[in-house]
């Protein structure tokens, strides 16, 4: 067990992990003005758009770039900073660091290192979209970016056609409408699902309906922008044989094996079987 106190001091440096605005710049954070401010180095996806970024807040500390194509070549370089006493903050372009950007090897080479990795709140796309949806906001299953091409597309869609979690998307603009067509195919026309367009900017929008209406509009308009895509899950109720003659407590227990939080098992079987949620938690907990 390796255990992290964030602000002991130490002569190692620390990796913070900045969160950078998804469109308006006004939802940068007084705390990571600051960091960058007063780290030592930054290391940037793009050390161009990056510096856009510094230049409005008047941060002068010097970047490097760290992006997915030089990952092998950079991590070495970068932890050998930190363990020198260098404090490094690592950004993303917009949002934040790791979640569908470079990151997580960099993270996961300074824990191994025992270099203090300190995340900060902040922007973030799919959580944004999430709250203003209008969707069940929890539980939710973040996916990311589905793969590109169309039969590994399908399938990874098939894998996700039963979850009951809503399902969280990334999209860009041109691959959008495709995307939604192979939903329809998979998900079924009706399943309800909302697409964030422009999150924070000017034009920001959201479209929300059934997959077969948001199909058609991608069809008919000139998409532009980057997108979140929500898809609400599947609320039908298909029983597993093996569940029908257990009492509500046990399929509680049989939900959290298969890999459900407590609280996300005790929401289904409470919805599924119409009894009161408060009710079976004290019964599962023996309260």
């Amino acid at each position: 067990m390796q255990r992290q106190h964030s602000f002991d001091q130490t002569e190692l440096g620390t990796l913070y992990l900045v969160p950078t605005p998804i469109g308006n710049l006004q939802d940068m954070t007084f705390r990571a003005v600051d960091t960058l401010k007063t780290v030592d180095l930054i290391a940037a996806e793009d050390t161009r758009n990056t510096q856009k970024l510094l230049n409005h807040f008047e941060v002068e500390t010097k970047q490097i770039s760290f992006h997915e194509h030089n990952t092998a070549q950079r991590i070495p370089q970068l932890v050998e900073k930190l363990l020198t006493g260098i404090s490094i903050a690592q950004v993303s372009d917009a949002g934040m660091p790791s979640i569908s950007d470079p990151g997580k090897e960099l993270v996961a080479a300074a824990i191994q290192n025992d270099i203090p990795v300190v995340p900060l709140p902040g922007a973030n796309a799919g959580l944004t979209a999430l709250i203003a949806s209008g969707l069940e906001p929890q539980p939710f299953y973040f996916y990311g970016f589905l793969g590109r091409k169309p039969s590994f597309q399908k399938q990874e869609l098939t894998e996700l056609a039963k979850h009951q979690e809503t399902l969280i998307f990334y999209e860009s603009p041109h691959r959008i409408a495709k995307t939604l067509v192979n939903m329809i195919e998979i998900f079924g026309a009706d399943r309800q699902a909302v697409l964030a367009r422009e999150l924070t900017k000017k034009h920001e929008e959201f479209l929300r309906g059934t997959l077969v209406e948001l199909q058609a509009w991608a069809t008919e308009d000139n998409v532009r922008g980057e997108f979140v895509m929500l898809v609400a899950g599947n609320d039908a109720e298909e029983v597993d044989e093996e569940v029908i003659n257990l009492s509500p407590v046990e399929e509680v227990s049989h939900l959290i094996d298969s890999g459900l939080t407590t609280n996300a098992a005790i929401k289904q079987v409470a919805k599924r079987r119409e009894i009161n949620r408060q009710d079976l938690y004290k019964d599962y907990h023996e309260i």
